[in-house]
């Protein structure tokens, strides 16, 4: 079950703006341990988040989305291609000293389950000011104590409670503190992995409000990473959809909600609990498991073999984001013009 109570509509997505965050045909390879061969983790991707819009990024578990969002946040090192923050090329600097960068007080990340991303000897307030200090954005002592309680009180959470370490607090008392120590340092761009996925669903909830609302007053950036389409419906302006390290869709979450257009997109939402009858779609049911990552043919749909619309051409050629309608993408061959599929098959 989901959390799907009524969430603030998002904020209009800013139009004639410069792009906050453009990633450009971004890899990321793993070795093989006693191999020659490699994991394609992120394989090509290409992505841009507008200031103040919420992008979501959906997919099954293993496609590439927390692998994507570490690059991102400059946890990671690319393997090839850029990304581009404010103008700035930061996919070009390493990620051990991406920490000293002036970027990284403008980036920041809250991680899917608190109970492991919260250190266990630092009490709330501790974990909220810690990024404050490291980061030079503030080291007067009174300065600090009023800009912790401040960001407390934004993610409505006690001040009573600031004394308390991980183990003392709920689950949604734990994700509040991330999502203070997140946003202490007023980031431009805030990346959410799965951050609901660890909680109840009641609580689930609660913190999607909290989310929109944060947004709504503080005007952020999000890139909102769930394999909870649901979610995504509710907080995004636009949706990626991942399979198998790449955009296999994208474009304006209504359009992609009302109209999927990649089979995957609509076996995923075939799959959604949807309490009124006459809104269910299908199920369609994907057959075999998705591809082995491992040095993929680059000449193949990483889709060919589940794809129940699959044919010919599939198997020769990797398909590439074409457009569909207004900002609305796709990676497949049967949205070409003129199709292909008869010549295939005769």
């Amino acid at each position: 079950m989901t959390a799907t109570r009524a969430v603030a509509a998002p904020l209009a997505r800013p139009a004639g703006s410069a792009p906050l965050l453009e990633v450009r045909d971004a890899s990321k390879l793993f070795p093989v341990r006693g191999t020659r061969r490699w994991t394609h983790a992120v394989d090509g991707v290409s992505l841009s988040v507008m200031p103040g819009e919420c992008v979501g990024l959906v997919g099954e578990s293993g496609c590439g989305k927390s692998t994507l969002v570490r690059l991102i946040a400059r946890l990671l090192d690319l393997t090839g291609g850029r990304i581009v923050f404010e103008g700035r090329d930061i996919g070009a600097v390493p990620a051990r000293r991406f920490a000293r960068a002036p970027e990284r007080a403008r980036i920041q990340m809250v991680f899917q389950d608190p109970a492991d991303s919260l250190n266990p000897h630092f009490t709330a307030f501790d974990t909220i000011a810690d990024p404050l200090r490291r980061l030079g954005v503030m080291q007067n002592r009174e300065g600090l104590r009023d800009r912790v309680r401040e960001v407390a009180d934004l993610v409505g959470l006690s001040r009573e409670l600031l004394g308390r370490f991980p183990h003392q607090l709920s689950g949604g008392q734990q994700q509040r503190v991330a999502i203070a120590r997140a946003i202490a340092v007023r980031p431009r761009l805030l990346l959410l992995d799965e951050p609901t996925s660890a909680l109840d669903v009641s609580v689930q909830a609660v913190i999607l409000h909290l989310l929109a609302d944060l947004q709504h007053k503080l005007g952020m950036a999000y890139l909102f990473v769930s394999h909870d389409l649901n979610l995504v419906r509710l907080l995004s302006h636009r949706v990626l959809v991942m399979y198998c390290g790449k955009i296999v869709e994208a474009g304006p979450g209504h359009a992609v909600f009302a109209d999927p257009a990649h089979p995957y997109t609509r076996a995923l939402l075939s799959a959604v609990p949807v309490v009124d009858p006459e809104a269910r779609r299908p199920r369609i049911r994907l057959a075999g498991e998705p591809p082995s990552p491992v040095d993929p043919l680059t000449t193949v749909c990483r889709f060919y073999g589940r794809c129940p619309d699959g044919f010919d051409r599939c198997a020769r050629e990797m398909p590439v984001l074409r457009p569909v309608g207004r900002d609305h993408e796709v990676a497949c061959h049967l949205f070409e013009s003129p199709p292909l599929q008869s010549s295939d098959s005769a």
